[in-house]
């Protein structure tokens, strides 16, 4: 019994305990509310760089020394007018952009790669719409002293450290080459700082990349959370997807109410209505001209059966007493349907008998 109580309590209190529907998914998704880790994005880039300037190397050391020779050699050189120094700044920002571009380029499919893999491709201006409570100072504090807000610094500052102590590690066992560096060739040296350079931000990527992958859980946990629904949130977006149950029982009614009148408007134009004496009402018409056997025009059991009975009286249409076949056809035929041909013999001989009192034949 307390059992029940709880859970009764826990259905009227709003407790957010059911998973998000898909509508209430999309939604959310429509409006910018996805589960993404932007460190993901931050440790593919960078990961994607390392990769490419481990490889890329042929490509830019050309272009970097060009850079160097020329300025010793011919920039230091020039003389220091205005055409000059057009020509130097025109001629150094081709060549950084041959060394910077396809950098930038690695990183920014790196970063569309990373968030495509994440969320799929959205696209909504929810989330650059001008709203006044970002602006709130109220609001504003709020988030700064919040639990998330605790939960990012404390996260940074783990990144921070993980990072930091991957990166000291590799510079410690290549400790000795760095002593030795001032013993070296400016050529060995950039040799030695180069491939230090790629070994820390290989370390310290894949280092991040793993704090990523951690933090992406932790944002997939916390997305689910708060997409959670109550039993009621869940029951109202039934009722504003479906429709509410209320008027839908009303426009069913209003709809049967609508069927009844039409079909009350073609009690008239039965040639005999069969019934029950007291439950059972169907309308029967034949006309050659519109098919090879008697249909029904209309039929109701009970109040309907009377309601029938009643205009077929003020219109003067004959009712004959068959109990069993009015049973058969109100359970076998439809309203507008033409009977079946194994009650040919027994409506003909009522048609018969009708049109005889009618003087037809």
């Amino acid at each position: 019994m307390m059992k029940w109580i709880r859970l009764d309590l826990q259905y009227f209190s709003g407790d957010k305990t059911e998973k998000a529907t898909p509508k209430k998914r999309q939604d959310a998704k429509q409006k910018g509310q996805v589960a993404k880790s932007q460190d993901i994005n931050t440790a593919i880039g960078l990961l994607a760089v390392f990769m490419f300037l481990s490889f890329g190397t042929s490509f830019i050391g050309p272009h970097l020394f060009g850079i160097l020779r020329h300025s010793f050699q011919d920039y230091m050189l020039m003389d220091l007018t205005e055409n000059n120094i057009h020509k130097i700044v025109v001629e150094l920002l081709k060549e950084i952009a041959y060394i910077i571009g396809p950098i930038l380029a690695v990183a920014l499919f790196a970063g569309i790669a990373s968030n495509f893999a994440q969320v799929g491709f959205i696209f909504t201006s929810e989330t650059m719409q001008p709203k006044l409570e970002k602006i709130d100072p109220i609001k504003g504090f709020k988030r700064i002293f919040s639990m998330r807000s605790v939960m990012e610094l404390l996260k940074s500052i783990l990144k921070i450290a993980f990072v930091g102590t991957v990166t000291f590690f590799v510079l410690w066992r290549r400790m000795n080459d760095v002593l030795s560096l001032s013993y070296k060739s400016i050529g060995d040296s950039l040799s030695i700082i180069g491939s230090l350079t790629l070994q820390m931000g290989f370390a310290a990527s894949i280092a991040l990349l793993f704090l990523a992958i951690l933090d992406y859980l932790y944002q997939r946990y916390e997305y689910e959370k708060n997409l959670r629904m109550s039993k009621q949130d869940i029951k109202d977006e039934y009722k504003n997807s479906e429709g509410d149950p209320l008027i839908k029982s009303k426009i069913k009614q209003r709809q049967r109410e609508m069927a009844m009148r039409r079909m009350m408007q073609e009690v008239p134009k039965a040639d005999v209505i069969i019934t029950n004496p007291t439950h059972y009402a169907i309308c029967l018409k034949y006309d050659e001209n519109e098919r090879d056997a008697p249909f029904v025009i209309a039929k109701g059991v009970d109040y309907v059966a009377q309601k029938i009975k009643m205009i077929a009286n003020e219109h003067e249409i004959m009712m004959i007493e068959n109990r069993p076949l009015a049973r058969s056809l109100y359970d076998q035929v439809e309203i507008g349907d033409t009977i079946p041909e194994e009650f040919f013999k027994a409506v003909a001989e009522i048609l018969a008998y009708v049109y005889r009192i009618k003087n037809k034949i």
